[in-house]
């Protein structure tokens, strides 16, 4: 047995095995330590001895690993004892436990006690079955830095008390956004990431989107969830359009749709019906956004007044600077760019988006389309200076340059 199978073995058991670990022992870190003290083991047995359950094996190593380490804490002995007591994890706990000690693990790994970094570490890393290393390769970060955000964030659930079990159900509600929005950070660094030589990371994307998969099975009656798989499906659809061959950035308008995957495209809207049957919410609404643009034939046959419509009601319920920079988009695709550009400068005059290189993109879109080329110029200019993506900023000197 290879590497290879050790880690795709390690990425689908890895959240049932530290869940149930942490259920066991009550402590989260030690439950994850133990965990990748069986992965690390496998690399160096399963070559030799390949196991006839390899999932199985995982959790009964793990299990031993965590019993050897109460056995070293003086002060848990007891806990041992209770804990040497169960003959097995796996085979005799309930699949329907299962579920809750996943979803546990994943309101754990969210916790509002962590920072946000450390929330999208811990959950990349515990739940995802990421290695620090490709955490740190997607957020172009060093791997001492993962290792350090994990390791704090372990170290503050367990200095904050934080119980292994699933919040009661109006809490859980309540919490349930932290989760979400930690699924879309990631999502959104792998759809757009925000600096480095690359414009996709499809990787980091499609894992978020397994995560969403995984939350929404775990959490069916909640349209939320199924509000960001659908959106998390409608954008990666695109991705196969978004890149040339040239490694450069395809907009919206010149992207080639038949190159759009379809089959993203119905899994999208199929999610975006489930959400819609309990009311929109803010992914919903973007998710019915992404439709929009998914469905369309071509840009001049998308609907853009319901664009306008659904922004405006997403600036409702989700208001935001970025929401009203892209209802302005919208306004200018529905009723030409002067009344956009009005939107956009009042942007400008509130200063609702400093130091963000999207705003002078839009305004330099809309200058350009007004034929105002010497201001369209600069704009292009100052937001390439602000982009920290290479690919994002090459083309943005470009649009400078044709203005010339």
């Amino acid at each position: 047995m290879e590497p290879a199978d050790v880690e795709a073995v390690w990425r689908i058991e890895s959240a049932r095995i530290v869940a149930a670990l942490t259920r066991y022992t009550g402590d989260f870190g030690l439950a994850e330590d133990a965990t990748q003290e069986a992965v690390a083991e496998a690399l160096v047995s399963w070559p030799r001895t390949p196991p006839a359950s390899p999932a199985g094996w995982l959790m009964a190593t793990a299990r031993r690993r965590a019993i050897d380490a109460i056995r070293r804490r003086a002060a848990l002995r007891d806990r041992y004892s209770l804990l040497a007591a169960e003959e097995v994890l796996d085979d005799e706990v309930d699949p329907d436990r299962i579920d809750d000690d996943v979803l546990a693990l994943m309101f754990i790994s969210c916790h509002p006690v962590l920072s946000p970094d450390a929330r999208v570490a811990l959950t990349l890393r515990v739940v995802g079955g990421l290695s620090t290393e490709e955490i740190a390769r997607a957020f172009l970060v060093s791997v001492p830095t993962v290792q350090a955000r994990i390791t704090r964030g372990k170290k503050t659930i367990a200095a904050a008390g934080v119980p292994f079990e699933l919040p009661a159900a109006a809490e859980r509600r309540e919490r349930l956004g932290g989760v979400l929005s930690v699924l879309y950070v990631i999502f959104t660094e792998g759809s757009t990431a925000t600096s480095g030589d690359r414009l996709v990371r499809p990787d980091v994307a499609y894992e978020a989107i397994r995560l969403a998969r995984t939350l929404a099975a775990l959490q069916p009656d909640e349209p939320e969830v199924h509000g960001l798989v659908a959106l998390c499906e409608l954008t990666a659809a695109r991705f196969p359009a978004r890149i040339g061959a040239d490694g450069e950035p395809v907009l919206l308008e010149n992207q080639d749709r038949r190159l759009w995957d379809r089959s993203a495209i119905s899994r999208g809207v199929a999610a975006l019906a489930k959400a819609s049957a309990g009311g929109l919410g803010p992914y919903g609404l973007q998710a019915a956004i992404a439709a929009a643009h998914a469905t369309a034939p071509s840009v001049e046959a998308t609907d853009w007044d319901r664009i306008v419509l659904l922004y405006e009601a997403l600036g409702r319920v989700a208001p935001s600077p970025v929401v009203e920079l892209n209802r302005a988009v919208a306004v200018a695709m529905a009723s030409g760019p002067a009344q956009a550009l009005a939107l956009v400068d009042e942007l400008v005059a509130l200063d609702r988006l400093p130091g963000s290189h999207l705003v002078p993109t839009v305004r330099g879109e809309l200058l350009a389309r007004l034929g105002r080329s010497p201001e369209a110029r600069a704009e292009f200019e100052l937001a390439a200076r602000l982009c920290a993506n290479q690919r994002e900023r090459s083309v943005l000197l470009r649009k400078a340059a044709a203005l010339g």
